[in-house]
């Protein structure tokens, strides 16, 4: 199964981009991981990391007047994937939550060299402040 090796490639240079990034890609590690009784727990804790991720990152475009809205629209459509994939692997289908969390891996390389360092330098360049500028926390600790 393809887990998500952290590397230098996927450094974007602001810190707390980076600091949540990794915490994906931990989460979404812990999803290849799981078995199968660990599979539900683990996806659910990777949907509510993605959440706050999002909604975080989301919350700087919108703050920082970031132009395009194609980021956003994006975010939309992978928490709308996991969401969907959730329920079929409530209904029994743990290939489906494996086929995600392998999907995940070039989806998170792509968008993390594209759109977010975009977003990144964007940031940096308007002056925007993203310290303490985190999205509300949920429950998003690693499942056991």
């Amino acid at each position: 199964m393809a887990h998500i090796e952290w590397s230098e490639k996927l450094e974007i240079g602001l810190a707390p981009m980076d600091a949540i990034h990794r915490e994906f890609v931990d989460f979404a590690n812990a999803v290849v991981a799981a078995d199968d009784a660990g599979l539900l727990p683990a996806l659910d804790a990777l949907i509510a990391h993605t959440r706050m991720h999002f909604a975080t990152e989301d919350r700087w475009m919108l703050e920082s007047n970031f132009p395009p809205p194609c980021h956003r629209d994006e975010h939309r459509r992978v928490l709308e994937v996991m969401d969907a994939v959730r329920g079929q692997v409530v209904a029994g289908d743990m290939a489906l939550g494996r086929r995600l969390a392998q999907e995940l891996s070039p989806w998170f390389e792509q968008h993390a060299s594209t759109m977010d360092t975009v977003l990144a330098a964007f940031l940096q360049q308007v002056g925007y402040d993203t310290t303490g500028k985190a999205a509300p926390a949920t429950d998003t600790a690693l499942p056991a």
